[in-house]
């Protein structure tokens, strides 16, 4: 019989858990009230809190001083952020999920072997594969595709739509076939349907890791042209005298996309939680 809190309990629990997340959500409050201060402001420890003297001001400064060929565009820093991300978020989406239900449908020889060798692959960082990367692909350096290639098949998102792919019942597959669906059919009209909440996990995780992507960026990207967001701030945070006022504003305008994303997938977002919290 399942257990039900007491009034009392429940009180606890949600004082605890709004607690944690005041406690996290204060880096965020940091960045963005120091978004808003003049530079001699914002590091003052605990006292950056207080919202004295706001502006938008930094914010202004920061496309400012990214809007000329000398120094880069903004705007095209973030274009190319974008278009990086939607490319890997994309097609990772369509390669990762038809190869996980490649390996949890269909039947073929070395089917376990290959799963077993995509669990491997979770394990190995990309820094042990970074320097090797660079020497293989040092002739694509500069380029757009260069930067999104490597990344759009991914073990651990193959990993995700495995197992979720697992819990839906072969009857409905089979019902599939007898009403004569074949394998494409029954994947695109059936299991991507069903799969939205794997779909929207994989999708902001997949969007968080390309979004904040710089190892690969530094070894690939010398070429203001196709500099993406992350690699650009850092040559910002780099010039002298440091400007933290503008600095924390550069890092807001970092993190609204990734607001957005998260927005956008949530409801799906939560039902995958939920329903993983359920079965387990």
């Amino acid at each position: 019989m399942a257990m039900t809190r007491t009034p009392v309990r429940r009180v606890l629990d949600y004082a605890v858990l709004s607690v944690l997340a005041f406690v996290f959500a204060l880096p965020a409050l940091y960045l963005f009230l120091g978004s808003l201060k003049p530079s001699d402001e914002v590091l003052n420890g605990l006292s950056g809190f207080l919202p004295t003297r706001l502006s938008f001001d930094n914010y202004a400064a920061v496309l400012d001083s990214l809007n000329s060929d000398s120094t880069g565009y903004f705007w095209q820093f973030m274009g190319v952020s974008v278009l990086l991300s939607f490319v890997v978020v994309t097609g990772g989406l369509i390669v990762n999920s038809m190869a996980a239900y490649g390996l949890t449908r269909l039947k073929w020889r070395g089917r376990n072997a290959v799963f077993t060798l995509v669990l491997l692959l979770m394990l190995i960082p990309f820094e042990s594969v970074a320097v090797p990367l660079f020497y293989m692909f040092n002739g694509q350096r500069n380029t757009l595709y260069i930067q999104a290639l490597p990344f759009i098949a991914n073990a651990f998102a193959i990993y995700q739509f495995h197992t979720f792919f697992k819990k839906i019942p072969p009857s409905i597959e089979e019902a599939a076939r007898l009403d004569g669906a074949g394998p494409w059919r029954t994947f695109f009209a059936i299991i991507v349907p069903m799969s939205r909440p794997v779909f929207a996990s994989v999708a902001i995780l997949t969007f968080l890791i390309q979004w904040g992507s710089f190892l690969w960026p530094v070894l690939m990207v010398s070429d203001p042209s196709v500099r993406p967001l992350p690699l650009e701030m850092s040559v910002f945070q780099g010039q002298q005298p440091p400007d933290w006022g503008q600095i924390l504003a550069f890092g807001v305008l970092l993190v609204l996309p990734v607001l957005v994303v998260f927005a956008f997938f949530q409801r799906w977002f939560v039902q995958g939680v939920a329903s993983s919290a359920v079965k387990g």
